[in-house]
């Protein structure tokens, strides 16, 4: 008999709209813990642009995958899958009910969508050339071309922010001089299942609300935050100085640009993070929309 899967809940949505208070109101209604699903709150010492939950909802409710990571090092969506399955079924196992929560859609989506391989042998030296491709500046929207004109049926599947599996898929490509959309499939499928609900709003009240929240978080100290993870040895470069929030203010912390300047920047580009969050949850199948 096939094991039964875990009922897992999803809170997800844009950045601002509330996802960690709702969701550990609804942790307390099912006697659940939440999980994370955000690709920056991660990481020890970012706390303030990454909007960990506070110390009294943590108090609240059991929050996991949070700030365990060194920002130096790094991380991949299968480390997060990894995680996050084996905090699920923990959690389970204690006759708790998983409440996942964030705004990072490719997270839930890995986990949904576990990644079918093929057929196809791997090959790491293919691998680790075409993750050099994607970690230069602009390195992603070249391997998506590239699988575009290969393979079209599965880049307009995959998502270009979707690494992982468009590195598969060039490498399935090259070692069989087939497009992966061909090969046969292994059939995957997740050990949990799902009821996502993600939170919208009015577009004004969603960019007013980003608004407050960036306000509080430079009155929180979030220039003196990045300017002690720079101290302290962070790289610029690193994967977790790329987040936003602490790309726009490393110039300022550097003295390369305003406060002003800074800010500016960090409000744009938050609220085209948040539409882009919006427009990759509509992308995903069976969500209520809350």
């Amino acid at each position: 008999m096939a094991e039964s899967k875990i009922p897992l809940a999803a809170i997800v949505g844009p950045t601002a709209s509330g996802k960690t208070s709702l969701a550990v109101a609804v942790c307390k209604a099912l006697g659940g813990e939440a999980v994370s699903c955000d690709s920056m709150q991660i990481y020890k010492g970012m706390d303030i642009a990454t909007a960990k939950p506070t110390e009294a909802e943590m108090q609240r409710v059991p929050h996991h995958l949070i700030g365990f990571l060194d920002p130096s090092e790094p991380f991949s969506v299968a480390d997060y899958c990894t995680l996050a399955s084996e905090a699920i079924r923990n959690i389970h196992s204690r006759g708790r009910q998983a409440v996942l929560v964030g705004g990072t859609g490719l997270y839930l989506r890995a986990l949904r969508q576990p990644m079918a391989m093929g057929e196809a042998a791997a090959d790491e030296s293919i691998r680790q050339e075409l993750q050099q491709i994607a970690d230069a500046p602009g390195g992603k929207e070249q391997l998506h071309q590239q699988l575009a004109a290969v393979d079209p049926d599965t880049a307009q599947r995959l998502h270009l922010n979707d690494v992982r599996r468009v590195i598969r898929a060039l490498e399935v490509y090259r070692l069989t001089g087939r497009p992966f959309s061909q090969q046969p499939q292994i059939k995957t499928d997740s050990r949990f299942s799902y009821r996502v609900a993600s939170l919208t709003m009015p577009r004004d009240i969603l960019y007013a609300r980003i608004e407050q929240r960036i306000d509080q978080m430079l009155a929180d100290g979030l220039a003196e935050e990045v300017s002690r993870l720079l101290k302290g040895g962070v790289p610029r470069d690193a994967k977790a100085m790329k987040a936003i929030g602490y790309k726009e203010m490393i110039p300022y912390a550097l003295g390369e640009t305003t406060l002003d300047e800074a800010v500016y920047a960090l409000k744009l580009n938050t609220r085209h993070y948040a539409k882009r969050q919006l427009t990759w949850m509509r992308r995903e199948e069976d969500v209520l929309w809350v």
